[in-house]
Protein backbone atom coordinates (compact mmCIF):
# COMPACT_ATOMS: atom_id res chain seq x y z
CA UNK A 1 0.00 0.00 0.00
CA UNK A 2 1.64 3.37 -0.72
CA UNK A 3 1.14 6.82 1.13
CA UNK A 4 0.33 10.29 0.49
CA UNK A 5 0.62 13.07 3.46
CA UNK A 6 -0.78 15.44 1.74
CA UNK A 7 0.62 18.43 -0.40
CA UNK A 8 3.83 19.99 0.63
CA UNK A 9 4.16 24.06 1.10
CA UNK A 10 5.32 25.83 -1.85
CA UNK A 11 9.10 25.85 -1.93
CA UNK A 12 9.24 29.42 -2.61
CA UNK A 13 7.22 30.47 0.73
CA UNK A 14 8.52 32.79 2.28
CA UNK A 15 7.04 32.47 5.81
CA UNK A 16 8.37 28.69 5.54
CA UNK A 17 12.06 29.68 7.52
CA UNK A 18 13.86 31.33 9.83
CA UNK A 19 12.25 34.81 11.04
CA UNK A 20 11.40 35.75 7.75
CA UNK A 21 15.34 35.38 5.94
CA UNK A 22 13.99 33.96 2.93
CA UNK A 23 12.73 36.31 0.20
CA UNK A 24 9.30 34.89 -1.21
CA UNK A 25 10.44 36.97 -4.78
CA UNK A 26 13.45 34.29 -5.48
CA UNK A 27 13.03 31.14 -6.67
CA UNK A 28 12.69 28.27 -5.26
CA UNK A 29 16.70 26.59 -5.25
CA UNK A 30 17.44 30.35 -4.85
CA UNK A 31 15.89 30.70 -1.12
CA UNK A 32 16.37 27.51 -0.37
CA UNK A 33 20.30 28.24 -0.82
CA UNK A 34 20.47 30.75 1.21
CA UNK A 35 19.01 29.69 4.37
CA UNK A 36 21.22 26.72 4.14
CA UNK A 37 24.17 28.58 4.01
CA UNK A 38 25.61 26.16 1.32
CA UNK A 39 28.81 28.62 0.76
CA UNK A 40 29.40 27.84 4.66
CA UNK A 41 29.15 23.60 4.44
CA UNK A 42 32.09 24.18 0.71
CA UNK A 43 34.10 26.02 3.41
CA UNK A 44 34.96 28.68 0.83
CA UNK A 45 37.23 25.92 -1.55
CA UNK A 46 37.53 26.56 -4.72
CA UNK A 47 37.85 22.93 -5.84
CA UNK A 48 35.07 20.56 -4.63
CA UNK A 49 37.64 18.32 -2.45
CA UNK A 50 36.02 19.47 1.26
CA UNK A 51 37.95 18.68 4.52
CA UNK A 52 35.77 15.63 5.36
CA UNK A 53 34.80 16.93 9.00
CA UNK A 54 34.46 20.51 7.62
CA UNK A 55 32.18 19.06 5.40
CA UNK A 56 30.34 17.38 8.17
CA UNK A 57 30.49 20.63 10.14
CA UNK A 58 28.84 22.42 7.10
CA UNK A 59 25.80 19.97 6.87
CA UNK A 60 25.34 20.63 10.79
CA UNK A 61 25.62 24.34 10.34
CA UNK A 62 22.53 24.50 8.01
CA UNK A 63 20.66 21.92 10.06
CA UNK A 64 21.28 24.43 13.20
CA UNK A 65 20.26 27.54 11.42
CA UNK A 66 17.09 26.30 10.52
CA UNK A 67 16.37 24.68 14.16
CA UNK A 68 17.65 27.57 16.36
CA UNK A 69 14.90 29.16 16.90
CA UNK A 70 12.55 26.80 17.48
CA UNK A 71 15.16 25.26 20.13
CA UNK A 72 15.21 28.90 21.78
CA UNK A 73 11.50 29.05 21.78
CA UNK A 74 11.15 25.84 23.17
CA UNK A 75 13.23 26.68 26.05
CA UNK A 76 10.55 26.74 29.44
CA UNK A 77 12.42 28.73 32.02
CA UNK A 78 12.64 32.15 33.69
CA UNK A 79 16.05 33.07 31.34
CA UNK A 80 15.98 36.49 29.18
CA UNK A 81 15.38 35.91 25.56
CA UNK A 82 18.56 36.53 24.85
CA UNK A 83 19.95 34.72 27.91
CA UNK A 84 18.05 31.87 25.58
CA UNK A 85 19.81 32.51 22.49
CA UNK A 86 23.51 32.17 24.16
CA UNK A 87 22.50 29.01 25.71
CA UNK A 88 21.03 27.37 22.62
CA UNK A 89 24.02 28.98 20.61
CA UNK A 90 26.61 27.03 23.18
CA UNK A 91 25.24 24.16 23.37
CA UNK A 92 25.43 23.75 19.67
CA UNK A 93 28.90 24.86 19.93
CA UNK A 94 29.96 22.75 22.72
CA UNK A 95 27.65 19.50 20.08
CA UNK A 96 30.10 20.39 16.96
CA UNK A 97 33.60 19.47 17.97
CA UNK A 98 35.09 15.98 18.78
CA UNK A 99 35.45 15.14 22.44
CA UNK A 100 38.40 13.28 22.38
CA UNK A 101 41.47 11.95 20.18
CA UNK A 102 43.55 9.52 20.34
CA UNK A 103 46.62 8.83 18.07
CA UNK A 104 48.81 5.59 18.72
CA UNK A 105 51.37 4.38 17.24
CA UNK A 106 53.12 0.60 17.84
CA UNK A 107 55.26 -2.07 16.51
CA UNK A 108 54.89 -4.48 14.65
CA UNK A 109 57.33 -7.70 13.59
CA UNK A 110 56.48 -9.35 9.76
CA UNK A 111 56.67 -12.59 9.06
CA UNK A 112 59.69 -11.87 7.29
CA UNK A 113 61.60 -10.29 10.28
CA UNK A 114 61.30 -7.15 9.27
CA UNK A 115 59.53 -4.25 11.86
CA UNK A 116 57.41 -1.70 10.96
CA UNK A 117 55.89 0.74 12.51
CA UNK A 118 51.71 0.81 12.36
CA UNK A 119 49.70 3.97 13.61
CA UNK A 120 45.79 3.95 14.47
CA UNK A 121 42.97 6.63 15.83
CA UNK A 122 40.10 6.40 18.05
CA UNK A 123 37.77 9.65 17.65
CA UNK A 124 34.86 10.20 20.13
CA UNK A 125 32.83 12.58 19.49
CA UNK A 126 30.58 13.08 21.78
CA UNK A 127 29.61 11.35 25.30
CA UNK A 128 25.99 13.04 25.73
CA UNK A 129 25.29 9.18 25.61
CA UNK A 130 27.21 6.72 26.60
CA UNK A 131 29.12 4.46 25.48
CA UNK A 132 30.83 5.90 22.17
CA UNK A 133 29.89 4.00 19.27
CA UNK A 134 31.67 3.48 16.01
CA UNK A 135 33.07 1.42 13.97
CA UNK A 136 36.89 0.12 13.13
CA UNK A 137 38.13 0.47 9.56
CA UNK A 138 41.67 -0.62 7.92
CA UNK A 139 42.64 1.33 5.48
CA UNK A 140 45.60 3.24 3.91
CA UNK A 141 43.94 6.66 3.31
CA UNK A 142 43.39 6.98 7.00
CA UNK A 143 43.59 10.08 8.89
CA UNK A 144 43.01 12.01 12.10
CA UNK A 145 40.30 14.24 9.98
CA UNK A 146 38.15 11.03 8.60
CA UNK A 147 37.75 9.65 12.24
CA UNK A 148 36.54 12.82 13.23
CA UNK A 149 34.15 13.31 10.77
CA UNK A 150 32.86 9.82 11.09
CA UNK A 151 32.92 9.99 14.31
CA UNK A 152 31.25 13.52 14.48
CA UNK A 153 28.64 11.47 11.68
CA UNK A 154 28.17 8.33 14.34
CA UNK A 155 26.64 11.26 16.82
CA UNK A 156 24.42 12.21 14.38
CA UNK A 157 23.12 8.91 12.90
CA UNK A 158 22.63 7.44 16.18
CA UNK A 159 20.66 10.20 16.98
CA UNK A 160 18.33 9.91 14.01
CA UNK A 161 17.32 6.50 14.56
CA UNK A 162 16.53 6.80 18.54
CA UNK A 163 19.92 4.49 19.46
CA UNK A 164 20.78 5.80 22.50
CA UNK A 165 25.01 5.70 22.00
CA UNK A 166 27.77 8.51 21.56
CA UNK A 167 29.61 9.16 18.25
CA UNK A 168 32.87 7.32 17.65
CA UNK A 169 35.35 5.92 14.95
CA UNK A 170 38.59 4.03 14.23
CA UNK A 171 41.17 3.86 11.96
CA UNK A 172 44.41 1.64 11.12
CA UNK A 173 46.42 3.20 8.61
CA UNK A 174 47.57 -0.19 6.91
CA UNK A 175 46.35 -1.90 3.89
CA UNK A 176 45.09 -5.26 4.51
CA UNK A 177 45.72 -6.77 1.32
CA UNK A 178 49.62 -6.36 2.42
CA UNK A 179 49.34 -8.54 5.46
CA UNK A 180 48.64 -11.84 6.26
CA UNK A 181 46.26 -12.89 8.49
CA UNK A 182 48.89 -13.66 11.65
CA UNK A 183 50.05 -10.08 11.19
CA UNK A 184 46.55 -8.61 11.03
CA UNK A 185 45.50 -10.20 13.99
CA UNK A 186 49.05 -9.17 16.12
CA UNK A 187 47.64 -5.61 14.62
CA UNK A 188 43.83 -6.14 15.87
CA UNK A 189 45.17 -7.20 19.52
CA UNK A 190 47.67 -4.33 19.87
CA UNK A 191 45.41 -1.78 18.66
CA UNK A 192 42.75 -3.21 21.41
CA UNK A 193 45.16 -2.76 23.83
CA UNK A 194 46.18 0.47 22.88
CA UNK A 195 42.94 2.01 23.24
CA UNK A 196 42.26 -0.27 26.20
CA UNK A 197 45.27 1.48 28.38
CA UNK A 198 43.79 4.68 27.42
CA UNK A 199 40.03 4.56 28.67
CA UNK A 200 38.72 4.06 24.67
CA UNK A 201 36.84 0.50 24.83
CA UNK A 202 34.68 -1.06 26.78
CA UNK A 203 31.07 -1.97 27.63
CA UNK A 204 30.16 1.40 29.29
CA UNK A 205 32.75 3.39 27.51
CA UNK A 206 33.66 2.29 24.07
CA UNK A 207 31.97 0.20 21.75
CA UNK A 208 33.73 -0.67 18.48
CA UNK A 209 32.23 -2.52 15.41
CA UNK A 210 33.12 -3.77 12.13
CA UNK A 211 33.79 -1.27 9.33
CA UNK A 212 35.81 -0.85 6.02
CA UNK A 213 38.07 -3.90 5.69
CA UNK A 214 37.25 -5.60 8.86
CA UNK A 215 34.35 -8.32 9.94
CA UNK A 216 33.61 -11.12 12.55
CA UNK A 217 37.01 -12.26 12.54
CA UNK A 218 38.42 -8.87 13.77
CA UNK A 219 35.74 -8.05 16.29
CA UNK A 220 35.93 -11.26 17.64
CA UNK A 221 39.80 -10.61 18.27
CA UNK A 222 39.40 -7.89 20.16
CA UNK A 223 36.51 -9.31 21.98
CA UNK A 224 39.10 -11.76 23.20
CA UNK A 225 41.54 -9.53 23.54
CA UNK A 226 39.51 -7.55 26.51
CA UNK A 227 38.27 -10.24 27.97
CA UNK A 228 41.36 -11.60 28.74
CA UNK A 229 43.55 -8.24 29.65
CA UNK A 230 41.52 -5.36 31.24
CA UNK A 231 37.96 -7.14 31.18
CA UNK A 232 39.05 -10.25 33.10
CA UNK A 233 36.85 -9.28 35.93
CA UNK A 234 33.86 -7.80 34.22
CA UNK A 235 31.17 -10.23 33.29
CA UNK A 236 30.07 -7.77 30.50
CA UNK A 237 33.17 -7.93 29.11
CA UNK A 238 31.80 -9.27 25.66
CA UNK A 239 30.02 -6.40 25.01
CA UNK A 240 32.49 -4.32 24.61
CA UNK A 241 32.40 -4.79 20.74
CA UNK A 242 29.73 -5.53 18.52
CA UNK A 243 29.40 -7.05 14.96
CA UNK A 244 31.09 -10.91 16.71
CA UNK A 245 30.27 -13.60 15.51
CA UNK A 246 27.75 -15.77 17.05
CA UNK A 247 29.66 -18.30 19.14
CA UNK A 248 31.29 -15.51 20.41
CA UNK A 249 28.31 -13.36 21.37
CA UNK A 250 27.11 -11.68 18.12
CA UNK A 251 23.70 -11.67 17.23
CA UNK A 252 21.09 -13.08 14.13
CA UNK A 253 21.21 -10.51 11.01
CA UNK A 254 24.28 -8.36 11.72
CA UNK A 255 26.12 -8.77 8.90
CA UNK A 256 23.50 -7.85 6.53
CA UNK A 257 21.87 -5.35 8.70
CA UNK A 258 23.75 -2.41 6.99
CA UNK A 259 22.42 -3.36 3.42
CA UNK A 260 19.34 -4.54 4.99
CA UNK A 261 18.67 -0.88 6.61
CA UNK A 262 19.01 0.50 3.34
CA UNK A 263 16.57 -1.26 1.82
CA UNK A 264 13.83 -0.38 4.15
CA UNK A 265 15.22 3.45 4.14
CA UNK A 266 14.70 3.41 0.16
CA UNK A 267 11.50 1.20 0.92
CA UNK A 268 9.99 3.97 3.18
CA UNK A 269 10.40 6.79 0.69
CA UNK A 270 9.67 5.44 -2.87
CA UNK A 271 6.38 4.08 -1.32
CA UNK A 272 5.87 7.58 -0.38
CA UNK A 273 3.81 8.94 -3.13
CA UNK A 274 3.96 12.53 -2.09
CA UNK A 275 7.80 12.45 -2.73
CA UNK A 276 7.66 10.35 -5.76
CA UNK A 277 5.05 12.66 -7.07
CA UNK A 278 7.57 15.56 -6.89
CA UNK A 279 10.45 13.49 -8.84
CA UNK A 280 7.95 12.35 -11.14
CA UNK A 281 8.02 8.87 -10.38
CA UNK A 282 5.61 5.96 -9.36
CA UNK A 283 5.31 4.85 -5.92
CA UNK A 284 6.57 1.13 -5.50
CA UNK A 285 9.94 -1.18 -6.99
CA UNK A 286 8.11 -2.58 -9.32
CA UNK A 287 9.57 -0.72 -12.48
CA UNK A 288 12.87 0.76 -10.92
CA UNK A 289 16.34 -0.07 -11.73
CA UNK A 290 19.21 0.90 -9.84
CA UNK A 291 22.98 0.87 -9.87
CA UNK A 292 25.47 0.26 -7.00
CA UNK A 293 28.84 1.52 -6.98
CA UNK A 294 30.72 -1.02 -4.43
CA UNK A 295 30.18 -4.89 -4.38
CA UNK A 296 30.98 -5.18 -0.48
CA UNK A 297 29.21 -6.24 2.24
CA UNK A 298 26.58 -3.40 2.10
CA UNK A 299 26.20 -3.02 -1.25
CA UNK A 300 25.33 -7.27 -1.79
CA UNK A 301 23.27 -7.24 0.75
CA UNK A 302 20.67 -4.22 -0.45
CA UNK A 303 21.27 -5.80 -3.98
CA UNK A 304 19.70 -8.62 -2.58
CA UNK A 305 16.75 -7.33 -1.02
CA UNK A 306 15.80 -4.82 -3.32
CA UNK A 307 16.01 -7.21 -6.52
CA UNK A 308 13.96 -9.33 -4.02
CA UNK A 309 11.17 -6.55 -3.89
CA UNK A 310 11.23 -6.21 -7.36
CA UNK A 311 13.41 -3.49 -8.20
CA UNK A 312 16.40 -4.40 -11.34
CA UNK A 313 20.21 -3.45 -10.75
CA UNK A 314 21.27 -2.71 -14.46
CA UNK A 315 25.44 -1.95 -13.17
CA UNK A 316 27.69 -2.52 -10.38
CA UNK A 317 30.76 -0.93 -10.16
CA UNK A 318 34.00 -1.72 -8.42
CA UNK A 319 37.55 -0.69 -7.86
CA UNK A 320 38.64 -2.47 -10.69
CA UNK A 321 35.71 -2.21 -13.47
CA UNK A 322 32.36 -2.29 -13.75
CA UNK A 323 29.77 -4.04 -15.42
CA UNK A 324 26.29 -3.46 -16.99
CA UNK A 325 23.31 -5.74 -18.10
CA UNK A 326 19.95 -3.65 -18.53
CA UNK A 327 18.24 -6.61 -18.28
CA UNK A 328 19.35 -7.14 -15.12
CA UNK A 329 21.97 -8.78 -12.76
CA UNK A 330 21.06 -11.56 -10.67
CA UNK A 331 22.69 -10.76 -7.09
CA UNK A 332 22.96 -14.25 -5.89
CA UNK A 333 25.47 -15.09 -9.16
CA UNK A 334 27.17 -12.47 -9.25
CA UNK A 335 27.82 -12.73 -5.32
CA UNK A 336 28.90 -16.50 -5.88
CA UNK A 337 31.19 -15.22 -9.39
CA UNK A 338 33.08 -12.67 -7.05
CA UNK A 339 33.52 -15.45 -4.42
CA UNK A 340 35.10 -17.51 -7.14
CA UNK A 341 37.46 -14.86 -9.29
CA UNK A 342 37.80 -12.81 -6.67
CA UNK A 343 36.68 -9.90 -8.69
CA UNK A 344 32.86 -8.68 -10.61
CA UNK A 345 34.83 -8.52 -14.01
CA UNK A 346 34.31 -10.48 -16.66
CA UNK A 347 30.97 -11.69 -14.89
CA UNK A 348 28.63 -13.83 -17.92
CA UNK A 349 25.60 -11.69 -19.33
CA UNK A 350 27.35 -8.18 -18.42
CA UNK A 351 28.97 -6.39 -20.66
CA UNK A 352 32.02 -3.71 -19.35
CA UNK A 353 30.90 -0.70 -18.10
CA UNK A 354 32.87 2.39 -20.38
CA UNK A 355 33.20 5.47 -18.17
CA UNK A 356 31.70 6.03 -14.52
CA UNK A 357 29.21 4.00 -13.10
CA UNK A 358 27.60 6.79 -11.07
CA UNK A 359 26.57 8.62 -14.18
CA UNK A 360 25.03 5.54 -15.70
CA UNK A 361 20.91 5.85 -16.92
CA UNK A 362 18.76 4.30 -13.96
CA UNK A 363 16.13 5.37 -11.37
CA UNK A 364 17.97 4.86 -8.20
CA UNK A 365 21.86 5.29 -7.47
CA UNK A 366 23.56 3.56 -4.49
CA UNK A 367 27.26 4.95 -3.55
CA UNK A 368 28.44 2.33 -1.60
CA UNK A 369 32.16 3.00 -1.64
CA UNK A 370 33.74 6.04 -0.15
CA UNK A 371 33.18 9.59 0.64
CA UNK A 372 33.57 12.28 -1.58
CA UNK A 373 32.28 10.59 -4.97
CA UNK A 374 29.66 13.04 -6.15
CA UNK A 375 30.90 16.24 -6.75
CA UNK A 376 30.39 18.89 -8.75
CA UNK A 377 32.67 17.48 -11.33
CA UNK A 378 29.89 14.59 -12.00
CA UNK A 379 26.59 15.97 -10.46
CA UNK A 380 25.32 17.61 -13.58
CA UNK A 381 26.01 14.11 -15.21
CA UNK A 382 24.06 12.02 -12.42
CA UNK A 383 20.79 10.37 -14.62
CA UNK A 384 19.53 8.63 -11.21
CA UNK A 385 16.34 10.36 -9.64
CA UNK A 386 17.04 9.07 -6.63
CA UNK A 387 20.31 8.85 -4.59
CA UNK A 388 20.63 6.71 -1.90
CA UNK A 389 23.47 6.80 -0.12
CA UNK A 390 25.11 3.74 1.29
CA UNK A 391 28.86 4.85 2.03
CA UNK A 392 29.79 7.78 4.82
CA UNK A 393 29.71 11.00 3.01
CA UNK A 394 30.23 10.26 -0.53
CA UNK A 395 27.91 13.80 -1.56
CA UNK A 396 30.26 17.07 -1.49
CA UNK A 397 27.65 20.23 -0.28
CA UNK A 398 28.34 21.58 -3.95
CA UNK A 399 26.83 18.30 -5.52
CA UNK A 400 24.32 18.38 -2.72
CA UNK A 401 23.00 22.07 -3.85
CA UNK A 402 23.13 20.69 -7.34
CA UNK A 403 21.12 17.53 -6.66
CA UNK A 404 18.32 19.88 -5.01
CA UNK A 405 18.41 22.57 -8.07
CA UNK A 406 18.08 19.13 -10.29
CA UNK A 407 14.90 18.13 -8.38
CA UNK A 408 16.99 15.02 -7.27
CA UNK A 409 16.40 12.77 -3.86
CA UNK A 410 19.20 12.11 -1.94
CA UNK A 411 18.38 9.73 0.75
CA UNK A 412 21.10 10.93 3.56
CA UNK A 413 24.15 8.76 4.77
CA UNK A 414 23.11 9.28 8.70
CA UNK A 415 19.52 7.97 8.12
CA UNK A 416 20.14 5.40 5.46
CA UNK A 417 22.91 3.57 6.59
CA UNK A 418 22.38 3.25 10.20
CA UNK A 419 21.21 -0.26 10.26
CA UNK A 420 24.01 -1.38 11.12
CA UNK A 421 24.51 0.53 14.56
CA UNK A 422 20.80 -0.01 14.99
CA UNK A 423 21.61 -4.03 15.04
CA UNK A 424 24.97 -3.47 16.94
CA UNK A 425 22.81 -1.71 19.54
CA UNK A 426 20.46 -4.94 19.59
CA UNK A 427 23.52 -6.87 20.09
CA UNK A 428 24.75 -4.82 22.52
CA UNK A 429 22.36 -5.25 24.84
CA UNK A 430 21.61 -9.05 24.24
CA UNK A 431 25.29 -9.08 25.61
CA UNK A 432 24.40 -7.00 28.86
CA UNK A 433 21.01 -9.31 29.79
CA UNK A 434 23.17 -12.87 28.39
CA UNK A 435 20.45 -14.29 26.77
CA UNK A 436 19.33 -14.41 23.24
CA UNK A 437 15.89 -12.70 22.01
CA UNK A 438 12.98 -14.92 22.18
CA UNK A 439 14.26 -17.54 24.61
CA UNK A 440 12.09 -17.13 27.29
CA UNK A 441 8.97 -16.77 25.49
CA UNK A 442 9.87 -18.81 21.97
CA UNK A 443 7.81 -22.43 23.08
CA UNK A 444 4.84 -20.00 25.00
CA UNK A 445 4.10 -17.80 21.91
CA UNK A 446 4.05 -21.41 20.28
CA UNK A 447 2.15 -22.80 23.10
CA UNK A 448 -0.29 -20.04 22.72
CA UNK A 449 -0.79 -19.96 18.73
CA UNK A 450 -1.92 -23.83 18.99
CA UNK A 451 -4.18 -23.21 21.65
CA UNK A 452 -5.78 -20.48 19.82
CA UNK A 453 -5.95 -22.68 16.26
CA UNK A 454 -7.80 -25.31 18.92
CA UNK A 455 -10.26 -23.09 20.31
CA UNK A 456 -11.18 -21.68 17.16
CA UNK A 457 -12.09 -25.47 16.36
CA UNK A 458 -14.11 -26.22 19.26
CA UNK A 459 -16.11 -22.91 18.91
CA UNK A 460 -16.86 -23.70 15.30
CA UNK A 461 -17.68 -27.20 16.22
CA UNK A 462 -19.99 -26.32 19.02
CA UNK A 463 -21.85 -24.12 16.47
CA UNK A 464 -22.47 -26.73 13.56
CA UNK A 465 -21.41 -30.00 15.16
CA UNK A 466 -19.24 -32.52 13.94
CA UNK A 467 -21.48 -34.00 11.22
CA UNK A 468 -19.03 -35.71 9.05
CA UNK A 469 -16.17 -34.98 11.16
CA UNK A 470 -13.92 -32.91 12.96
CA UNK A 471 -14.22 -29.20 11.21
CA UNK A 472 -10.69 -28.74 9.91
CA UNK A 473 -9.30 -25.27 10.73
CA UNK A 474 -6.37 -24.99 8.25
CA UNK A 475 -3.51 -21.75 9.42
CA UNK A 476 -2.58 -19.63 6.47
CA UNK A 477 0.60 -19.95 5.14
CA UNK A 478 1.79 -16.65 6.64
CA UNK A 479 0.48 -17.38 10.04
CA UNK A 480 2.51 -21.39 9.72
CA UNK A 481 5.45 -19.63 9.51
CA UNK A 482 5.05 -17.84 12.69
CA UNK A 483 2.87 -20.41 14.45
CA UNK A 484 6.39 -21.07 16.17
CA UNK A 485 7.05 -17.96 17.61
CA UNK A 486 9.64 -15.05 16.58
CA UNK A 487 13.22 -16.23 16.61
CA UNK A 488 16.15 -13.80 17.25
CA UNK A 489 15.97 -13.25 13.48
CA UNK A 490 12.43 -12.47 13.18
CA UNK A 491 12.89 -10.18 15.86
CA UNK A 492 16.54 -8.61 14.88
CA UNK A 493 15.00 -7.78 11.65
CA UNK A 494 11.64 -6.64 12.86
CA UNK A 495 12.94 -4.15 15.64
CA UNK A 496 15.18 -2.67 12.19
CA UNK A 497 12.62 -2.66 9.95
CA UNK A 498 10.57 -0.46 12.52
CA UNK A 499 13.04 2.05 13.48
CA UNK A 500 13.78 2.76 10.06
CA UNK A 501 10.35 3.08 9.07
CA UNK A 502 9.77 5.47 12.36
CA UNK A 503 12.68 7.41 11.65
CA UNK A 504 11.86 7.94 7.61
CA UNK A 505 8.20 9.29 9.01
CA UNK A 506 10.47 11.79 11.52
CA UNK A 507 12.29 13.05 8.65
CA UNK A 508 9.44 13.63 6.65
CA UNK A 509 7.70 15.37 9.36
CA UNK A 510 10.07 17.93 9.92
CA UNK A 511 10.82 18.65 5.80
CA UNK A 512 7.31 19.37 5.92
CA UNK A 513 7.07 21.39 8.75
CA UNK A 514 10.22 24.04 8.04
CA UNK A 515 9.08 23.34 3.88
CA UNK A 516 12.07 21.67 2.96
CA UNK A 517 11.09 19.52 -0.09
CA UNK A 518 13.28 17.15 -1.18
CA UNK A 519 16.44 18.41 1.11
CA UNK A 520 16.15 15.15 3.55
CA UNK A 521 19.86 15.79 4.76
CA UNK A 522 18.85 19.03 6.02
CA UNK A 523 15.68 17.67 7.77
CA UNK A 524 18.18 14.65 9.25
CA UNK A 525 20.35 16.90 10.76
CA UNK A 526 17.62 19.37 12.17
CA UNK A 527 16.09 16.15 13.93
CA UNK A 528 19.38 14.80 15.35
CA UNK A 529 20.27 18.35 16.27
CA UNK A 530 16.83 18.35 18.67
CA UNK A 531 17.65 15.19 20.27
CA UNK A 532 21.28 15.66 20.98
CA UNK A 533 20.29 19.36 22.40
CA UNK A 534 17.56 18.04 24.70
CA UNK A 535 19.71 15.65 26.19
CA UNK A 536 22.75 18.08 26.78
CA UNK A 537 20.04 20.79 28.12
CA UNK A 538 18.55 18.56 30.44
CA UNK A 539 21.60 16.96 31.59
CA UNK A 540 22.83 20.46 32.72
CA UNK A 541 26.79 21.54 32.62
CA UNK A 542 29.31 20.92 34.75
CA UNK A 543 31.63 23.12 35.95
CA UNK A 544 30.99 25.94 33.21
Amino acid sequence: MYRYLGEFVSRGAGSALASGCVDSALPASASLLRVRHYSEAVGGQKEDDPNFFKMVEGFFDRGASIVEDKLVEDLKNKETEQQKRHRVRGILKIIKPCNHILSVSFPLKRDNGEWEVIEGYRAQHSQHRTPCKGGIRYSADVCVDEVKALASLMTYKCAVVDVPFGGAKAGVKINTRNYSDTELEKITRRFTLELAKKGFIGPGIDVPAPDMSTGEREMSWIADTYANTLGHNDINAHACVTGKPISQGGIHGRISATGRGLFHGIENFINEASYMSMLGLSPGFGDKTFVIQGFGNVGMHSMRYLHRYGAKCVGIGEVDGSIWNPNGIDPKELEDYKLQHGTIVGFPNSTPYEGSILEADCNILIPAASEKQLTKANAHKIKAKIVAEGANGPTTPEADKIFLERNIMVIPDLYLNAGGVTVSYFEWLKNLNHVSYGRLTFKYERDSNYHLLMSVQESLERKFGKVGGTLPVVPTEEFQARIAGASEKDIVHSGLAYTMERSARQIMRTGMKYNLGLDLRTAAYVNAIEKVFKVYNEAGLTFT
